[in-house]
């Protein structure tokens, strides 16, 4: 049964609201914290020195990048992000292909395009900072951009400070009174929610699905129309990055010399005997390459989603075609409803405790993505909003713990593979909630309080540092 979206009254909910289209955005890799939302603070910054009047008058411009930016931005592309987004460049509309010529002229020139319409001098060294010995208080993940009228200048006459919290949000130090840890304004929505607890009311007062209320909730902000267009473009999104990821052979850029998988896993998937296609689990095969693909080409830079961030990119895309190629009676309806109820779990996270894996460790990227496409493949295939609540719990409650190491402050090793174990755990939480009754012992509330107070008892070397874990002990025997 669907909602109808004129009653009940509207109210006026208290907190934030993180929709469908917040957590799903499309951008580039090879990370939303260190990528995509310092590309868009960069952006922000120079909207500042619009507003103020003064973009004309500046002269130089200076970046300095704190904590998991600094020790991991180099892996993870944070510097080529930053100059894009000082560029004017947008994580969903630049071309990937055209980043390293608009590197190579910044470069080489020692200037850039602020903006992409006015050219001032800008020596990388001395403007883009990397202060691996500061973190600030408010977030790991913290920047400070600066404004001068002149290059030899000492003060700053425009300064501000960002923080990108986890899936490419970016929230300004004082903006609007607001913390850090805030994301936008209280706005109006029919079904607020803050919990799982609080949506499995509504499901049981309303008789309707955890995606009919995400439905009736974007209606606040969109047409039905709309709704449709935009989660059909973030499919479509998914399916090319797929597509790409299994024909683009060669080298993941970075230094650690890994080869694409991708490619040689899609033809031997299209070349395999009909008796090595009894194999029941040959299944998994397929979603091992989907979650692979995706995560390759988000190390490459590519365009891909954000689900809830690239690190754990391919871990719902992944799912989504698994249903989508081995389901039964799924239509454009069906993919709809998947990545609704997805984006409703993925805000209990965001809400809650956090997608940020500076924050909380892997458990906050991979584990979260896990939930989430869990919960919502439970829901596909006709499941209870109690068994899509039990597939998203069991779906992070065999993530707990998990670090964010990367190899070299790379997306790569343990991320990519760390992708395909993520969408496999997913498909078969899902499987467990569908054949039982929606009972279980542990709440998804209760494992998403466990999943914070274990990112903060993290030790910070597990936490996007590059510090601990496998990105300090990777020699050979």
């Amino acid at each position: 049964m669907s909602i109808d979206s004129q009653s009940p009254e509207v109210t006026t909910e208290q907190d934030t609201y993180v929709g469908v289209f917040d957590l799903f955005k499309i951008g580039i890799g090879p990370s939303s914290s260190h990528s995509v939302g310092p590309m868009r603070a960069a952006e922000m910054f120079l909207q500042e020195l619009v507003q103020r009047g003064e973009f004309e008058s500046t002269q130089r411009v200076r970046v300095e990048l704190f904590g998991s930016l600094a020790l991991t931005g180099l892996g993870h592309a944070t510097d080529t992000a930053v100059l894009m987004g000082l560029r004017g460049e947008k994580p969903d509309l630049i071309e990937p292909e055209s980043v390293n010529g608009k590197l190579d002229f910044i470069r080489n020139e020692n200037r850039i395009e602020l903006g992409g319409t006015k050219t001032i001098p800008f020596i990388e060294e001395q403007d883009l900072i990397f202060n691996r010995r500061v973190t600030l208080d408010a977030h790991p993940n913290a920047m400070t951009i600066q404004a001068f009228h002149n290059r030899d200048d000492e003060t700053p006459f425009h300064e501000s400070t960002y923080f990108s919290i986890g899936g490419g949000f970016v929230v300004r130090e004082g903006a609007d009174t607001q913390s850090a840890a805030s994301l936008q304004e209280p706005v109006r929505v029919p079904y607020p929610f803050s919990s799982g607890r609080e949506l499995l009311e509504l499901t049981d007062q309303h008789q309707c699905s955890l995606s009919d209320l995400a439905r009736a909730n974007e209606r606040m902000f969109r047409s039905d129309e709309e709704i449709s267009s935009g989660l059909q473009k973030i499919w479509q999104t998914m399916q090319d990055c797929v597509k790409r990821g299994c024909e683009t052979d060669g080298i993941l850029p970075g230094g650690l010399n890994i080869r694409r998988r991708a490619p040689g896993l899609y033809r031997s998937l299209r070349n395999r005997t009909e008796e090595s296609d009894r194999d029941p689990m040959g299944i998994l095969d397929w979603v091992d390459l989907y979650a692979i693909a995706v995560n390759e080409e988000n190390a490459a830079g590519g365009r891909v989603v954000t689900a809830p961030t690239n690190g754990a990119a391919g871990i719902v895309p992944a799912v989504l075609l698994y249903l989508d190629r081995f389901g039964r009676n799924v239509n454009k309806e069906t993919i709809e409803r998947f990545l609704l109820t997805a984006a409703v779990i993925g805000s209990l996270y965001k809400r809650n405790a956090s997608i940020s894996g500076a924050e909380v460790g892997c458990q906050g990227e991979v584990g979260v993505a896990c939930s989430m496409a869990a919960g919502a493949l439970a829901e596909a295939l006709g499941g209870s909003p109690r068994q899509v609540e039990e597939a998203a719990e069991i779906g992070m409650e065999h993530n707990l713990g998990l670090t964010c190491d990367p190899i070299k402050g790379l997306v790569q090793v343990p991320c990519i593979e760390r992708n395909a174990m993520g969408a496999v755990k997913a498909i078969n939480a899902s499987r467990l909630a569908l054949r039982s009754d929606g009972k279980h012992f542990v709440s998804l509330d209760r494992v998403i309080r466990v999943m914070k107070r274990t990112g903060a008892d993290m030790s910070s070397r597990y936490k996007e540092t590059s510090g601990g874990g496998l990105a300090v002990n990777i020699s050979e025997c």
